[in-house]
C-alpha cells in the first residue's frame, strides 16, 4: 500500500487475524499515521469552544484550525442558548453534577421523571424511558426485546447502534434494500412462511443521516400489522427540528401515537447527550428498564443533562422554536441551492444534513484536507459510515448560520473540489512519466 495517505480504506483492516489481540491495531495504525502525516486524517478533532457557527479546533496531531462550522450537530443552535445554560447551572446547584446511579436504582431525579412524561406527551404516546446516550437507546431497545429465536428486519442503511443491537440479540437478521417497501414485504413474507410463532422487529429511521431521506412510515406500520411484526423508528435526526410543530417525520406523516416503538437521541437538536424509547405500553417501559442492558447497567443521565433536554423541549414547543425551525429550513434550502448552482451533487431531501457527493476516497481526502485552510470545518464521511467509493462531505446546518456562512461553505467546496481534481491529475501524470 502506497504511503500517500490517499490509498486504502478502513475496510482493509476490518477483520484482523493472529493470536495476539494486542497487535491487531498495528496495521491500521500504520495506515492511519500515513494519512495523518499527509494531512488527510480529519477525524478526532477537538474544539476550543462550544459548537458555534464558527469555532477554533485542533486536529489530532495538534494543528490549529479555524473556520465556519458545519461539522457540529446543533440544529436549532440551542447549545449556547442562555435559557439552556441557566437550566444547567441552576440544576447543578440543586442536584450536583452526577446521577450517581442506574435509573433502576437511585439514579433518577424528579427532573428525569418529568422529562419522560414530556417526551411521551410530545409524541402522543403513553410512556417513555431514558437512556444515557442515543446509541444506548438504539442498541438497548433491540437487545432488550429481541431474543435468539426472534427476527430483526433492518433497512440496509440503519444506524450502527441498531445493527449492533440486532447482532447481539439474534442470528435471524434480514436486511432490505434502503426504503424498498416491496423488498421489506418479501422478507416478512418469507419469515412468516417459516415461523409463525416468534417475534419480528422491523427497524427504520425517520431521517437517514447519510442520505437525508425518509421512509413511508404509514406503509411500514401497515406492513407490520399485516405480518404481525413490530415497527421501531429511530427519530434521532428529525425530532425537534423538522415539521411545523417539531414532531419530525412521524408528525409530518400523521403517525403520532401510531408507531409501535419510537427511539431517538437528544444530541442533534436538544443540546445534550442522551436517548429515549417511547411506547404505548407501560409494561414495555418497565420490561426495558430491567432487561435492556444499556439502561439497567449504566448510570442514568446527569441532572444537568436532563434539565437541559427538558428546557430544550420547552423551547422546541414554543413560538421561538417555530421561528428557529423556519430559520433552519431557510438555511438548508439556501445551502442546497447554492451547492447545486455551483455544479455540486447533493443527497436526499431538505433537512439539517446536507451531504455533498464526492465518490472516490482519494479525491474526498484531498478536498477535506484543503477546507480548514480555506476557513471551513466540515466532516469527511467514508467507509464504514458509507459504502466504499461513496465518500462525501457532510455539512450539518444550524439555525444560527448566516447567509454569508452558507455562501462561504459553497464557494470553499467548489474551489476545493476543482483544485483537488487538478492536483490528483498532475500527480497521476508525474507517476506515469516516472
Amino acid at each position: 500500500m502506497v504511503d500517500d495517505g490517499l490509498s486504502g480504506s478502513a475496510r482493509d483492516f476490518r477483520v484482523p487475524g493472529g493470536p495476539d489481540l494486542l497487535t491487531r491495531g498495528d496495521a491500521f495504525h500504520r495506515w492511519q499515521d500515513g494519512r495523518r502525516r499527509n494531512g488527510v486524517w480529519p477525524y478526532s478533532r477537538a474544539t476550543e469552544s462550544g459548537p458555534a457557527t464558527a469555532c477554533d479546533a485542533y486536529d489530532d496531531a495538534g494543528r490549529a484550525q479555524r473556520g465556519v462550522n458545519f461539522a457540529s450537530q446543533d440544529y436549532l443552535s440551542l447549545s449556547a442558548h442562555p435559557a439552556i445554560a441557566a437550566a444547567a447551572t441552576e440544576t447543578i446547584a440543586r442536584f450536583g453534577v452526577h446521577s450517581a446511579g442506574s435509573a433502576v436504582l437511585l439514579g433518577n431525579t424528579s427532573i428525569s421523571v418529568a422529562l419522560e412524561r414530556r417526551i411521551a406527551e410530545f409524541l402522543s404516546m403513553e410512556e417513555a424511558i431514558l437512556y444515557p446516550t442515543g446509541w444506548a437507546a438504539g442498541y438497548g431497545v433491540i437487545r432488550g426485546l429481541v431474543r435468539s429465536a426472534d427476527h430483526v428486519v433492518l433497512d440496509a442503511l440503519a444506524h450502527t447502534c441498531l445493527q449492533e443491537g440486532a447482532n447481539a440479540a439474534t442470528r435471524n437478521i434480514s436486511v432490505f434494500r434502503h426504503l424498498d417497501l416491496d423488498h421489506c414485504r418479501s422478507k416478512l413474507r418469507s419469515i412468516r412462511a417459516k415461523d409463525a410463532e416468534n417475534g419480528v422487529l422491523v427497524v427504520t429511521e425517520g431521517l437517514f443521516s447519510m442520505d437525508s431521506d425518509t421512509p413511508d412510515i404509514i406503509a411500514l406500520q401497515q406492513l407490520c400489522r399485516e405480518y404481525r411484526a413490530t415497527l421501531l423508528v429511530d427519530v434521532a435526526h428529525d425530532l425537534g427540528c423538522l415539521g411545523d410543530d417539531g414532531r419530525g417525520q412521524i408528525g409530518i406523516q400523521g403517525m403520532l401515537g401510531k408507531v409501535d416503538l419510537v427511539m431517538g437521541s437528544f444530541s442533534k437538536t436538544f443540546a445534550s447527550n442522551g436517548g429515549f424509547v417511547a411506547t404505548n405500553k407501560r409494561a414495555i417501559k418497565e420490561y426495558l428498564r430491567y432487561y435492556s442492558p444499556s439502561t439497567t447497567f449504566s448510570n442514568a443521565l446527569s441532572p444537568a443533562q436532563t434539565a437541559v433536554i427538558l428546557k430544550a423541549f420547552e423551547i422546541v414547543g414554543s413560538t421561538e422554536g417555530h421561528i428557529l425551525r423556519g430559520k433552519l429550513l431557510e438555511n438548508v434550502t439556501f445551502l442546497r441551492n447554492s451547492l447545486v448552482e455551483r455544479g455540486l451533487e447533493i443527497f436526499g431531501d431538505p433537512s439539517a444534513i446536507v451531504c455533498v457527493k464526492v465518490g472516490a476516497e482519494n479525491l474526498a481526502r484531498v478536498v477535506s484536507r484543503s477546507l480548514p485552510d480555506m476557513g471551513l470545518l466540515a466532516n469527511l464521511v467514508e467507509y464504514p459510515a458509507v459504502a466504499k467509493g461513496s465518500a462525501r462531505l457532510r455539512l450539518q446546518v444550524m439555525a444560527g448560520h448566516s447567509r454569508s456562512d452558507i455562501l462561504h461553505a459553497a464557494e470553499c467546496i467548489r474551489k476545493a473540489v476543482d483544485a483537488s481534481v487538478d492536483d490528483l491529475m498532475h500527480a497521476a501524470g508525474r507517476t506515469q512519466a516516472a
